[in-house]
């Protein structure tokens, strides 16, 4: 089976690289880039720092998310039926394998979708309803909505109620684990979103986690899953060569809230909701840096950061982005690594 998951994530990669190119391309003709903006924070403020750091980037195009979704999807669709034709095991820890599919595509497109119209407001120069498209309650208002049937799809339709705590074993949290996987999507579709500021960090950071979760799925027996996991890997690294520094292109809202569920719903899925939380560690300290920003503003009445999230933060005092980046691969995979340890305790 690992030469077929290798094999399916080395096509993916394939089929991907040959279509970004002209993606990028009609990226441009439709006008679907990156614009200088004046950005404000939640209280209608001024970021200066935040324009001058990021307004360098205007030009480069944005929606690189919807081509690793269609792609993934695409793929997923017509060679998961002729792996199942040709005869290949399919094993997995829930009882319907459909509803599992159900509840990882509904959730890799829901949010895609989400992101898609916060995109198509942004770019497009329709009327803006508020913070950059949405207004962000509307937006966070969905989200937990999105979470909330996700979640209890996993509840009731998977009879997921568990959660595996390292050293102490697995715990049967019955009904609350509907709002405690809710809260789980609903914070790393910010923490990615937010995440997603500098040229191939997310994306890379994201790559590794997934490698991470592509071994836990194997381990578990997981069929779709892995296969899943292997085309979306293949795609992503695909995009990821042309989004590393300088990038050629970016995710926009429409990959970066699609992953981010995604993301937690994967973890989720394996019954492994702490290494998740390890394994997304960079994710955490960046929406966390964000949070302690706004409530320090809101409470204290003064930044806590001269900037914030962290990566603009180490930007303002003089880190280079590519050296950013870099160490914020290496710190994902030590990060993975240890996760997969807490995973096997």
């Amino acid at each position: 089976m690992i030469a077929l998951y290798l094999g399916l994530l080395i096509f993916s990669f394939l089929f991907t690289s040959i279509l970004v190119v002209p993606f990028i391309n009609l990226l441009y003709k439709l006008k679907f880039f990156r614009r200088v903006q004046k950005t404000t924070d939640i209280e209608g403020n001024r970021t200066k720092i935040f324009d001058k750091l990021n307004n360098l980037k205007a030009g480069t195009p944005v929606g690189g998310g919807l081509l690793i979704i269609a792609t993934t999807v695409l793929l997923y669709l017509i060679l998961y039926p002729i792996l199942c034709y040709a005869g290949i095991r399919v094993t997995t820890a829930f009882s319907q394998i459909k509803e599992e599919l159900n509840i990882l595509f509904f959730t890799f497109i829901s949010f895609g979708l989400l992101g898609l119209y916060d995109d198509i407001l942004k770019f497009f120069g329709f009327k803006r309803t508020g913070f950059f498209g949405l207004r962000l309650r509307h937006k966070f208002a969905i989200q937990w909505l999105l979470a909330f049937f996700i979640a209890s799809m996993m509840f009731f339709n998977l009879k997921i109620s568990f959660i595996y705590v390292p050293f102490f074993g697995v715990f049967d949290i019955g009904v609350f684990f509907i709002p405690l996987a809710a809260f789980i999507i609903v914070s790393f579709v910010n923490a990615f979103n937010i995440t997603d500021g500098l040229d191939g960090l997310a994306c890379g950071l994201l790559m590794i986690a997934l490698f991470a979760f592509w071994i836990l799925s194997h381990t578990t027996l997981d069929t779709p899953l892995s296969i899943f996991l292997a085309i979306w890997i293949g795609s992503l690294i695909a995009f990821l060569y042309f989004n590393v520094y300088p990038a050629r292109i970016f995710l926009g809202d429409v990959g970066a809230l699609s992953f981010g569920a995604t993301f937690a719903v994967v973890g989720l899925l394996i019954g492994r909701t702490f290494a998740l939380v390890v394994i997304g560690g960079l994710f955490i300290v960046e929406v966390s840096s964000s949070l302690i920003q706004i409530l320090s503003k809101k409470l204290l009445k003064k930044k806590a950061f001269a900037v914030a999230p962290f990566h603009l933060w180490l930007r303002n005092i003089g880190w280079e982005e590519p050296k950013i980046v870099m160490r914020g691969w290496l710190a994902g995979i030590i990060l993975a690594l240890f996760g997969l340890w807490i995973a096997y305790i």
